[in-house]
Formats: C-alpha cells, structure tokens, sequence
C-alpha cells in the first residue's frame, strides 16, 4: 500500500476487475478518487472485492463514487432495491407532504448503506434542478418546479444518506432544469438574467450540503464560461451563497466541457477555477494524457474538502444490513414509488 495525499482528479476503470494499467494509473499521486458505472457490476459481492481492491492500493484510500440516485440514474441494479426517481416523491409531496418527507428520508437511508455494505463511499445525490418540463437530461431526476419542495424533500433525503454514513452532493450548480439541451451531447446557454436564477439557487442556499457539483451550462448573465470553467460562479458560491463545501466538476469528457480545448485544459481550467475535484470519464486515453502533462500545484485546503467527504466503517454487509429492522422499514416505505 502505498501512502499518498489525495490528488484532484477522480478516474474510471474499464471492467468489473482492476486491470495493470488501472492500478498504475489510480496509484498516481494525481488521482484522488474512482467514478463506477454499470459496467463495473456484476453482482454485490463482485462489487464488495473491487472496492476492497481500490481501497487497499493507497493510505488514505481512494474515494469510490457513483451516480446512484434512482430512476434511470441506479448504475447498481441487480441485487440492489430498486430507487424510485425524484419525481415520485414530488408527486407524492402533492398529495400528502408528510409521507413525502419520511419516503425522501428513507430512499437517502437505502440508498446510501446498500453502496456502503458494498464498500462504496459516496454517490453524487440529491439533483437539486428545478423540474422546468423540457429538459433533455433532467427530467424526472427533479423532485419538484417549486424551490421550496425540492429543499425540502432534499433534505430528508441527506438526512437519510448522512443516518447511514454518507455525505451529500448537490448537483448541478447554479441549475440545469431550465435549459432543453443534454450537456452530455451539446452545450447549453442559458440566456435568463441572475434574477431569474434566484429560484434555481434557493436549494444551495436553504441546504447544508457536503458537496456541490457544477453545470456544463454557459449563464450568460455571468460569464462566457460554463459554471465549471467559471471562477465567478465558484466565488459566488463561496462568497454568496457562504458555501465551504467540496465542488466537484460534472465529467470533463462531456461536449459541454468541450468549450475550453482538449483535456489537459479542460482540468487545468476547473482547477483554476475553483474547482476540488476534477472528473474525467470514459476517457481512458485522455486520462493518459492528463496525468502526463498536467503539473498543477496542489492547494492542501482543497484536499481536505475532498478527505472530509470519506465515511466511517459501515458496520454491516449487505445480508446483515437487510436483515436490520431500520432497512426493512426504509424500504418498505418506498416500496410503493416505482
């Protein structure tokens, strides 16, 4: 094992095993943390040894991340219950506020101890966009249209992550709702004035969050550059919004990252940003390329962003887990949202 300091970058790896290149590469004193997807599961206890593995190559341990927020976002599937998207409980919020409330709570609750069972650390939940209608990529991942519901709702619902051991990530900064495009496959513009915006910001500010996640979104009351590249943004997040958590960058392989130039720049201007962590996915040769030529100097209060985000011990595996009455009870309260 080797001891190293977290570096900025989080990576992905190609299969459901390490292979040689992923151990050199998440050994390298860049890398901070590993994104999983579907490809990287099989079954739970395949995903209990790979994490076992990442844990063990370096002190401290890698940070293991997913996007696992229910709906059609739950890379885990197989072995794992079944999340309801966040739209669920808005409906529900509709009809009757109080069950909502204790559903958010207990969807957090499952959602967190069965990855924590399996040795993951952290997953980039609760969505924290404004459900405008028309959004490509947002869609029913919004709980609700009105601020006020999403923040609350979201906060049952980091209630639930943080009863069992995991920390938060509001996602994606300062909103994604109101633009139609997929940052995945275009770059969205959004032409509204900051005024406009103020209900988009209400979660950021009425939510203690461990962490936030910035938009591939260009806000052209602001800036030129998407909320990732952007050091205005991340200052009004700091500044404004008295924000003192981590931010993560959305992934930099996506078109809407493409703005700034190939990848070695696309890191290079997130981290001068203001951004702590840096994600590249399904990119495996331009992660070469970043660990190469990227030389940034590392800001230590940054690291320790990123570091208070690790868990404690979880005391259970999955079979001990699910045999707990807490968990029997969390999921049969959600049982109902599909």
């Amino acid at each position: 094992m080797k001891s190293l300091p977290l570096g900025p970058l989080m990576i992905d790896i190609a299969g459901t095993g390490l292979a040689d290149i992923d151990r050199e590469r998440l050994c390298h004193p860049l890398v901070g943390g590993v994104i999983l997807f579907s490809r990287n599961y099989s079954d739970p206890d395949q995903l209990a040894a790979l994490t076992a593995e990442i844990h063990a190559l370096r002190n401290p341990p890698l940070l293991i991340a997913v996007d696992h927020e229910g709906g059609r976002v739950q890379r885990f599937r197989e072995g794992f219950t079944r999340l309801p998207p966040m739209a669920a409980l808005g409906r529900l919020w509709n009809q009757d506020p109080e069950a909502a409330l204790s559903s958010a709570h207990a969807v957090g609750y499952v959602l967190a101890a069965e990855l924590r069972a399996c040795g993951v650390d952290y997953s980039f939940t609760p969505v924290l966009d404004l459900d405008y209608g028309p959004s490509r990529v947002i869609g029913d991942r919004a709980f609700h249209r009105d601020p006020k519901v999403v923040t609350a709702l979201a906060n049952a619902l980091v209630s639930g992550l943080r009863d069992a051991g995991m920390a938060s990530c509001g996602k994606h900064f300062p909103g994604h709702g109101y633009v139609i495009p997929d940052s995945h496959v275009e770059l969205p513009i959004d032409s509204r004035p900051l005024e406009a915006l103020q209900e988009d910001l209400m979660p950021y500010r009425g939510l203690a969050l461990d962490a936030v996640m910035a938009a591939h979104v260009i806000y052209e009351c602001f800036d030129c550059n998407t909320a990732v590249f952007s050091n205005k943004w991340i200052n009004y997040l700091r500044n404004d919004i008295k924000y003192n958590g981590a931010v993560f960058t959305d992934d930099l392989s996506m078109a809407g990252a493409g703005i700034v130039g190939d990848m070695v720049c696309r890191v290079e201007t997130a981290y001068r940003a203001g951004c702590d962590m840096l994600l590249v996915c399904n990119a495996p040769e331009a992660v070469g390329a970043v660990l190469t030529r990227w030389h940034p100097e590392i800001d230590a209060n940054r690291v320790a962003r990123i570091a208070a985000l690790f868990p404690k011990p979880f005391p259970y595996g999955l079979a001990e887990l699910r045999a707990t009455e807490a968990f029997a009870n969390a999921v049969g309260s959600i049982s109902t949202l599909q």
